[in-house]
This record gives C-alpha cells, sequence and structure tokens, in this order.
C-alpha cells in the first residue's frame, strides 16, 4: 500500500512504473520474452511449418516397392527393421498433432489478447500478433534498463551510505605521544 500512496503523490509515474520498480527489486529478471525473441517468433508461418511435416511424411513413407525390397534381403533382423521403419512414422505423426493443438492454442492466445486478423486474412498470423509484442517488448525493455540504472544507485548509495557509518562508527582514537620514558629524557632537542 506504501507503493500505491507514492504513486498517487507523484503524477508522472504510471502502473507499469510501479509494476517494473516492484518486480525489478524483487528478482532483478525481465519478466517478458526478449524482443529479439518476438522478432523471430513474428516471423514463423505455421503453413510452412504443416508443409514441412507434409514432405517429411510423404518421404518417410517413400516407395513401398523399395520397402518391400528392403524386408526381403534382410529377413534376419525383421523386428528391428520394423521398428526403424515405423518408428519415424509414429514420430511424425506426435509431431503432427503437437503442431495442430499449438496453431489451436495460438488462436485461442489472440482471442484471449482481443487480436483480430487484418484484411484479408482468415485468421490472426503470427506476424501479426508477435510483431505487437515485439513493440511493446522494446518499449518495456527500454523503460526496464532506465528503471534498472536508477535502482542500481540506490543501492550504490545505500551501500557508501552503509559503509560511512560503519567508518565513523569504528574510528580509531590515536593519542598524540606524550613526553614521558628513558628515551624523550636524553634526548631533547
Amino acid at each position: 500500500f506504501s507503493t500505491c500512496r507514492t504513486v498517487r503523490k507523484v503524477s508522472f509515474l504510471t502502473l507499469w512504473h510501479t509494476i517494473s520498480g516492484i518486480m525489478m527489486r524483487e528478482t532483478c529478471v525481465y519478466p517478458i520474452p526478449e524482443p529479439h525473441d518476438l522478432f523471430q517468433a513474428s516471423q514463423m508461418k505455421i503453413e510452412d511449418f504443416q508443409k514441412d511435416v507434409m514432405r517429411l511424411r510423404k518421404e518417410l513413407r517413400g516407395d513401398p516397392f523399395t520397402h518391400n525390397k528392403i524386408k526381403q534381403h534382410a529377413h534376419t533382423n525383421t523386428n528391428t527393421l520394423n521398428t526403424f521403419l515405423i518408428f519415424p512414422l509414429l514420430f511424425i505423426s506426435t509431431l503432427d498433432s503437437k503442431l495442430s493443438s499449438t496453431h489451436k492454442l495460438f488462436l485461442e492466445l489472440t482471442v484471449a489478447f482481443s487480436v483480430k486478423a487484418k484484411a484479408g486474412e482468415k485468421e490472426v498470423s503470427p506476424n501479426t500478433f508477435f510483431s505487437v509484442w515485439h513493440e511493446f517488448s522494446s518499449d518495456f525493455k527500454d523503460h526496464w534498463k532506465k528503471e534498472n540504472k536508477s535502482i542500481l544507485k540506490e543501492r550504490l548509495k545505500a551501500a557508501e551510505e552503509g559503509f560511512r557509518q560503519v567508518k565513523e562508527k569504528a574510528s580509531y582514537n590515536v593519542k598524540p605521544k606524550h613526553a614521558s620514558g628513558i628515551v624523550s629524557s636524553t634526548f631533547t632537542l
């Protein structure tokens, strides 16, 4: 609540400033994806992935004549050969189902953030969605760096103040040397 009171008193602070300041003091870890990661995500096309999966499936199925020819020559290791031929097809079907579920989750995410498709597109593309997030993340990262510098300055001032206080408490009192003793009485100038 003390931060809310401070925000009310200072008119130029926004909720963005407050949240980022709190997160920096607690974790100091950048809380959202990096802008370059979001830029790379915006360059993806789900259709390209689907085409690649279809191409891999077609290549793995290959020519049935070739499969039969291989099976005829390797009749001693038929179980191993069947596993070798079937495993990639199972992997591709798993990959295809994960790709379709990812696409479905992406569309649900765009609905949750109320992102609309551009004119002429039937659904929101990753480019549309992630380009908005890229802009936000870039702005947020600039602000994050500024806040981080100010927090580091505050911590440095606090450390210097603590060092100064410790130095004042632990200062040694050096008394001047008194002229008493054998050496001082024999050597007078």
